[in-house]
């Protein structure tokens, strides 16, 4: 039976109502609240939200150029599948971004981010497992703050748009990562800054960032209905994983 999303949180009608929107559709379906193929019905959404319909179109036209929605004149509009080809062009290019981030913080080396990082490390200990949404905030935080210390906020803006797909395959896996070794990795990258070793650094969050490749060929195989029709690249991601 097709599901139509529902959508029950008030939004602000101070603000641009078009961004709201979209952040709420955006979360439900990297979230796995939506799903592949339930149906986002524009009067339903406009009705819920007590909006005109401009702004959901909008958000509608920004979830599809993202992979989110596909709209399909005079048939509907649907939650996407996941594709997998989008997931591991997004974790290549980050990997070669926040490489080279990392190599810049670990060239200066200052003591106020790395202070901040053991900081967020701290707090990441403290949610661990039991709150997988504000473990991949905290995730998120950490990387974001690698960014702005090597004055690259722009480059992480990139990636978090870059990084949606992914995001849908961390919130599906969340319960087959081993979140303490997350954790360890991003001890192993703040002790190579703290010392450093840009090699050591880009060698740490290559291996950090690859760890998605690890798990997305048994998720997709855990949940089809989520994903395209798996390709033959899924066969490459060993390969991957072992390049130094």
């Amino acid at each position: 039976m097709e599901r139509v999303i529902h959508i029950d949180t008030e939004i602000d009608s101070s603000l641009p109502l078009g961004p709201q929107v979209y952040e709420l559709l955006k979360k439900g379906i990297v979230q796995a609240q939506f799903k592949p193929g339930d149906r986002a019905s524009e009067v339903e959404i406009s009705r819920q939200l007590e909006v005109s319909r401009q702004p959901v179109r909008e958000a509608f036209l920004r979830l599809q150029a993202g992979g989110l929605l596909d709209i399909r004149p005079q048939r509907g509009t649907f939650v996407q599948k996941i594709s997998v080809k989008a997931v591991l062009d997004a974790r290549f290019l980050r990997e070669a971004i926040e490489s080279d981030i990392v190599a810049l913080v670990a060239v200066s080396r200052k003591a106020a981010v790395i202070a901040e990082l053991k900081k967020q490390i701290k707090a990441q200990r403290k949610v661990a497992k039991a709150d997988p949404v504000s473990f991949m905030k905290l995730d998120d935080l950490f990387h974001r703050t690698l960014a702005e210390a090597a004055e690259k906020s722009s480059a992480w803006q990139f990636i978090e748009d870059l990084k949606t797909q992914m995001d849908r395959v961390r919130f599906l896996s969340f319960n087959h990562f081993h979140v303490e070794q997350l954790i360890a990795q991003h001890v192993s990258i703040v002790d190579a800054i703290e010392s450093g070793s840009s090699t050591d650094a880009v060698r740490y969050i290559r291996n950090h960032l690859r760890e998605i490749l690890k798990s997305l060929p048994m998720i997709s195989h855990e949940h089809p209905d989520y994903f395209d029709p798996v390709s033959d690249e899924l066969a490459d991601t060993t390969t991957i994983i072992n390049i130094n």
